[in-house]
């Protein structure tokens, strides 16, 4: 179900912008990592975006060259949209994005430079290395959060052709894009068959 002429005042945007800064603060890893939450707030919570346009708008981006926060103004772009408006889609792309990336940027830039200079640190090195298992765990939560919303027919074969391509990737050289280009074509086949 899309959501259909949502009316939005300065307080949801406001609020949606101050959502996106906090955020921002909590995404190691990515804007990725937050997912989670991001769709907790526009889906559950404020039924601003379906869940479709949700999913549809990570896929998208994920599938596009360039940084995979596009994702991010694509739901600031469905959310304007829903209002009817394309000014309003513009805003969504504009509060959303700045949102998810003033604040993070600044802090990066600040701790990056300090964690240069202080790289011998023993504090230094501690924070990098149990950060690892904060970045894994959000990840996570983000790919469970996908894979609950695939549609029921997907079942076991999706979980299989998943973790087969999870292990060739970790046991062998073979490039990233390679398995990108087979998940697409064994798509676009099964699509004009029918099977998807």
């Amino acid at each position: 179900m899309t959501p259909v002429q949502l009316a939005l005042g300065w307080d949801d945007w406001l609020s949606l912008f101050v959502h996106f800064l906090m955020l921002s603060l909590m995404q190691f890893g990515g804007a990725i990592s937050v997912t989670a939450d991001m769709q907790r707030l526009l889906v559950e919570d404020e039924g601003w975006l379906s869940q479709s346009q949700f999913s549809d708008a990570i896929a998208l981006a994920q599938a596009a060259p360039g940084p995979n926060v596009l994702f991010v103004a694509l739901m600031g772009w469905h959310l304007g949209m829903n209002t009817g408006s394309m000014a309003a889609a513009f805003a969504g792309v504009a509060v959303t994005m700045t949102g998810i990336l003033l604040p993070s940027s600044i802090l990066n830039y600040q701790v990056a430079q300090w964690g240069h200079r202080n790289r011998e640190l023993r504090a230094v090195r501690a924070f990098r290395l149990g950060m690892a298992p904060v970045v894994i765990g959000m990840l996570l939560a983000t790919s469970w959060l996908l894979a609950s919303a695939a549609p029921a027919r997907s079942g076991w074969p999706l979980w299989l052709l998943a973790g087969a391509s999870c292990l060739l990737i970790w046991r062998t050289r073979l490039h990233l894009l390679w398995m990108l280009g087979a998940g697409a074509l064994i798509g676009a086949l099964l699509g004009m068959r029918g099977c998807v």
